[in-house]
């Protein structure tokens, strides 16, 4: 029986359909409810007219990636208790209605960083990069947060410098609009000085904090989760490291070994994302995976190409820094382990994550790393990759 193959899809008004979807082989939808607000209870008539309009198309709603948590209770500022019940809510309705898997993230303000959204690479697809010394430039000579600089080398802050010598008015525009596409619903409406203050709401946060109020938060929804059968996955940092002076909680395997153990069950797990853990050069995946094993709830399958400097772009599958047949590998024999325990829930669903933007992708309004054709390919690879796996184990 085959790893379950899915496909993130950002709703109705996402230019990919979901008849294009099935096109590509996957059977499982990874979705969201983007238009309801964060903190608020998804209502079970939301549920099931999201599920409903996956079913018509022949699909499954496998995942929800993600309901978002409040930045209330990342900051425990506010009225993040209520935030908290109403998550316990979502969970509950969710799990009454059939979708057991809940990816989500702690990272605070961004939910991403990259600082090119259209890299062209060498067979002219397009592809997202970060370059530290890019997101300095922008830290430090557009957004001028204080003391920005003491965060980085020397080496960097010099060519951060040189960098912001030759940007045109057009480049810092784009730049700013590519940093701040990682804040949630926020795109370019942010202003810089609206972005700062956001960003100063976590002044007194460091990552001690961060990481108590995470482990309350864990501490108040993993047994609900377990009532409802639902697996929570939290998603890692990306990328792993800090960004603007804000903490990070999910970075490394200690991190991760650290969450998984603060609530010891099942569904308080992990999403294994080869491309966000895989950013960090400190990480190892495959050893990553083999530590991980029985808390993957779900994984995102993309690789990357990384230095020592704080510096990766998205690369093609097998042409990355991540063994992503280990990964694979070890997925699938954690599955079958599963599957042997007697386990209903031996699932990982897996999805190919992020794509280039090629052929008729090229030209058209994609999400960052959302293109048809780039995902297509990707998740053809992994297919071919798992039984390939299969018929070797054999």
């Amino acid at each position: 029986m085959a790893i379950e193959q899915t496909w993130r899809w950002y709703g109705p008004n996402d230019r990919i359909t979901l008849n294009d979807i099935k096109q590509t082989g996957a059977t499982g939808i990874v979705t969201a409810l983007h238009h309801i607000k964060n903190g608020e209870i998804w209502t079970k008539e939301e549920i099931l007219a999201r599920k409903k309009m996956i079913e018509e198309a022949g699909l499954s709603w496998s995942v929800v990636e993600s309901v978002p948590v409040h930045e209330d209770i990342k900051k425990q500022t506010g009225d993040w208790q209520l935030y908290i019940e109403n998550y316990k809510e979502s969970i509950k309705n969710l799990g009454e209605l059939g979708i057991k898997t809940i990816c989500y993230n702690f990272m605070p303000v961004l939910d991403w960083s990259r600082t090119n959204l259209n890299h062209s690479t060498q067979d002219g697809s397009l592809a997202l990069i970060y370059q530290q010394k890019v997101f300095a430039a922008f830290d430090i000579y557009l957004l001028k947060r204080p003391n920005a600089a003491n965060d980085y080398t020397e080496k960097i802050q010099k060519e951060a410098k040189e960098y912001f010598e030759n940007l045109d008015d057009a480049g810092k525009e784009v730049l700013t609009n590519n940093v701040i596409k990682g804040l949630p619903g926020a795109e370019e409406s942010y202003t810089l000085e609206q972005f700062q203050s956001v960003l100063d709401a976590y002044a007194d946060i460091d990552d001690a904090k961060l990481k108590k109020h995470l482990e309350d938060f864990l501490k108040a929804i993993i047994p609900v989760a377990e009532e409802a059968g639902v697996r929570m996955a939290i998603h890692p940092d990306d990328p792993p490291w800090g960004l603007l002076g804000l903490p990070r909680v999910v970075s490394t395997l200690d991190d991760a070994k650290n969450i998984i153990n603060t609530v010891d069950s099942i569904s308080n797990g992990v999403t294994l994302c080869t491309g966000s853990w895989g950013a960090g050069y400190f990480n190892d995946l495959s050893v990553m995976a083999k530590e991980l094993a029985p808390r993957i709830n779900f994984a995102h399958l993309r690789n990357v190409s990384r230095d020592t400097d704080h510096n990766f772009n998205e690369d093609l599958l097998f042409d990355g820094d991540v063994d992503i047949y280990e990964v694979l590998k070890t997925i699938v024999l954690e599955e079958d382990r599963r599957k042997a325990e007697g386990r209903g829930d031996f699932s990982i669903p897996v999805r190919p994550d992020h794509g280039n933007q090629m052929l008729g992708d090229i030209g058209q309004q994609n999400n960052p790393g959302y293109s048809l054709y780039g995902r297509m390919k990707g998740l053809a690879e992994i297919r071919g990759l798992e039984l390939g796996i299969r018929r070797s184990l054999k």
